[in-house]
């Protein structure tokens, strides 16, 4: 949701595991009874691998009459990627696109030189109690491709390789995860997978990713014996394999991470870009109404933020 307002986030204590770069605890925002989590960008790393943005959305219950809906809202430079665990939410945007993504589905917005989407709770779910729950991660371009044309991908639970072994079950959302690999296409080098453990189960965290980290979305996780709990963003140091092993109620994680780009990212509002001069002109355009609209949902929008 990629209009929630938050601030950075704050750095954790200091690190106890060797492997460990960075421990980031995420800022909490309320907005009436959804709880958001934003663990980056912060003022202690802005990105890791292409991640600019990582927001835990949930999990929230929404009663018969409440729903979310983020208005047509623009982008520039970087791909949304938006990953459920419960609930559904349509997406539109200017492409003329519109798809309700529900838990193990992904969606992926690529806005390059541009796109308009709005995030809403379906009509099938509005006249009744649901849960909400997932994760919406922005993925900076790469140098050479932030101004392609926009485009959409969904991609189901289904097509995404799932395994179960040793008391480890996964799917691969992005990337390739120990010999599996998703078909959802991006253009960087890409780790984002989904992992649950057992108590006392491991897995592991390779060291050819060139920047890695793991999200602890419930539990407890185990890094050569120093105890994580949930809601904390650990980024870990290149070179070195790492063994993630759950505690003794078991762990939910994201690994996420990839190649470093290969030039600094400028991060204002919903547009990202390596050209600060690039974000002036897309406010610009916001502002004066020159993007494209949004079929089927062009009645309302979010002005650009004054400050």
């Amino acid at each position: 949701m990629s209009f929630f307002p938050g601030n950075d986030p704050e750095a954790g204590d200091a690190a106890t595991c060797d492997a460990l770069e960075h421990l980031i605890i995420p800022r909490t925002s309320d907005l009436g009874g959804f709880q958001v989590r934003r663990a980056l960008p912060t003022a202690k790393r802005r990105l890791v691998g292409p991640f600019i943005f990582f927001d835990r959305m949930g999990p929230a219950l929404f009663r018969a009459g409440q729903a979310i809906d983020v208005r047509p809202h623009p982008h520039i430079g970087l791909s949304t990627v938006t990953y459920l665990f419960d609930g559904e939410i349509k997406h539109r945007d200017s492409l003329g696109t519109e798809m309700v993504i529900r838990p193990g589905d992904v969606n992926l917005m690529t806005a390059g030189r541009g796109i308009v989407h709005s995030e809403r709770s379906p009509e099938n779910v509005r006249g009744r109690d649901h849960a909400l729950s997932g994760l919406q991660t922005w993925l900076a371009l790469p140098d050479g491709h932030e101004e392609i044309e926009p485009l959409f991908s969904h991609t189901t639970s289904g097509e995404l390789p799932a395994f179960a072994l040793d008391g480890v079950e996964g799917r691969v959302i992005i990337g390739h995860y120990e010999g599996y690999r998703s078909p959802v296409s991006v253009l960087s080098d890409t780790l984002y997978t989904d992992l649950t453990l057992a108590p006392g189960a491991s897995a592991p965290l390779a060291a050819d990713w060139e920047e890695r980290a793991v999200y602890v979305l419930t539990g407890t996780l185990d890094v050569a014996g120093d105890l994580f709990e949930a809601d904390r963003l650990l980024i870990f140091r290149p070179g070195d394999a790492i063994t993630l092993k759950a505690g003794a109620e078991g762990c939910h994680v994201m690994l996420f991470g990839g190649a470093a780009l290969g030039s600094k990212r400028h991060i204002w509002w919903n547009f990202v870009s390596s050209s600060k001069e690039r974000i002036e002109q897309a406010k610009e355009e916001w502002r004066s109404g020159r993007f494209d609209i949004v079929p089927g949902d062009e009645e309302e929008f979010i002005p650009l933020p004054q400050a």
